[in-house]
Order: structure tokens, then sequence, then C-alpha cells
């Protein structure tokens, strides 16, 4: 790996980091588990389409585990985890078959993917049925953050393009 690639991974993961840091610091909106903006997934769907798989994994896994020691508790880890990778691949997948573009329904895909693939862990590990009754409210809220977070993404990758041409 190249100290460049190195350096702008390390500032994504720093990136990614300071964004989950600030929304952990507000009070949830909806007081429903498992419901949040998801404003560290602007950098991952970035990385998606500026970088590759493997970029955007590297940031993913780095954020996830020190969020978790950093703001977290154990039992977040998994969740995340699950959540954070499901979202992923779907993004990666959508996002290659929409050639980059529509990324806020690429983020709203990958937001559904993330709330049902932590609902799927909770379900798993607690055996609660009960467990269930939160689908439409994470469906809802996925879909929604997700079409957020695209916008977004698209927003900061047009204005990080202007500034690396008025640096270059």
């Amino acid at each position: 790996m190249s100290l460049k690639r190195l350096t702008n991974l390390a500032l994504y993961t720093t990136l990614s980091l300071a964004v989950y840091a600030i929304e952990s610091a507000f009070p949830m909106l909806i007081p429903i588990p498992g419901i949040k903006a998801g404003l560290a997934n602007i950098i991952t769907m970035i990385l998606l389409r500026e970088n590759s798989l493997r970029d955007a994994s590297l940031v993913l896994t780095s954020r996830i585990l020190l969020s978790a020691l950093l703001f977290g508790q154990g039992m977040s880890l998994m969740y995340s985890i699950v959540g954070g990778y499901s979202s992923l691949l779907i993004l990666f997948c959508v996002n290659r078959l929409l050639k980059g573009r529509f990324l806020f329904l690429t983020g709203a895909i990958g937001g559904l993917t993330h709330n049902l693939g932590q609902l799927a862990v909770a379900f798993l590990l607690t055996s609660v049925p009960a467990v269930l009754a939160y689908l439409p409210y994470l469906v809802l809220s996925g879909i929604l953050a997700g079409c957020f977070t695209g916008l977004a993404a698209g927003y900061c990758r047009r204005f990080l393009s202007r500034i690396d041409e008025n640096h270059s």
C-alpha cells in the first residue's frame, strides 16, 4: 500500500469517526432503538464511488472497531458489523448497477439493508419474535436516512471534486 493511499484512508477513517462521534453526541430524535441518521455512511458511499470496495471496507472496519472501543459497548459491535457489512455489499452492488448515479436511491437501499441486518442480529441473539415489531419503523427510517445520506454523499462528492480541481 502506498503512503498516499494509506494517508487518504486514514483521513477518511478519521472523518468517518468524527461524523459518527458528532452524531452520537446528539439525543435520538425518535426514541426507538436502532433509529439514527447514519451520517458516517456518507463517507462509505463516497469511498465506494471514488475508490474501491476494498478501501471502503478498510475504512468501515476501522470506524466500527474504533467507535465500539471509544463510544460503544461490546454488544453494539455485533450490530454494527452485520449492519455495516450487509449495507456495504448492497451499496457496492447497487452503485455498480446504477453506474454511480442516483446516490439517494443507492443510499435508501443501503440504509434499509443496514437496519434489516441489525434487526436480524437482534432476533438471532434474543430469539424473541416481538423484536420484529420494530420492522416497519426500521424499514421507514432506513429508507429515509439512506436517502438523506445518499444526497449528502452526492453533494460532498461534488464539493470534494471542486476542491481537487482548484488544487491541481
